[in-house]
């Protein structure tokens, strides 16, 4: 009876720390070894495409409403795109410069949040 309680005791330590460690280690074959798996796909060919944009609020001018990195209808009209640029107020607003220095011999203040007019930089 003593030998048969001791195997018992056996037993009962083996399913019950087992348990758990048998359910890792049947799973961790199945998915550590990566090296030995075939790849679904080869790389042939990489094509990269890339978008960018004015770094504004409002990428609109708001007086003419064409978008900032365009030229503004003045300067499409005059063939002028390349000499079309874009004024950034002491507000961080934008607007072509064309559109921009008619709007200010009018009135002193941005077009969209009327604080005054003070260029903050010009470019592109």
């Amino acid at each position: 009876t003593e030998i048969n309680q001791k195997s018992m005791d056996v037993d009962a330590v083996n399913q019950s720390a087992g348990s758990g460690s048998a359910n890792k280690s049947a799973v961790a074959p199945t998915t550590g070894s990566s090296s030995s798996a075939a790849k679904p796909f080869v790389l042939k060919k990489w094509n990269l495409v890339a978008m960018w944009s004015w770094d504004v609020q409002c990428d609109t001018c708001a007086i003419c409403r064409i978008q900032v990195m365009d030229a503004c209808s003045r300067c499409q009209s005059e063939n002028n795109s390349d000499s079309c640029v874009v004024v950034w107020g002491n507000c961080s607003h934008s607007f072509h410069n064309c559109c921009m220095s008619l709007w200010v011999k009018k009135n002193n203040r941005c077009p969209l949040c009327q604080k005054e007019w003070i260029v903050d930089k010009i470019g592109r």
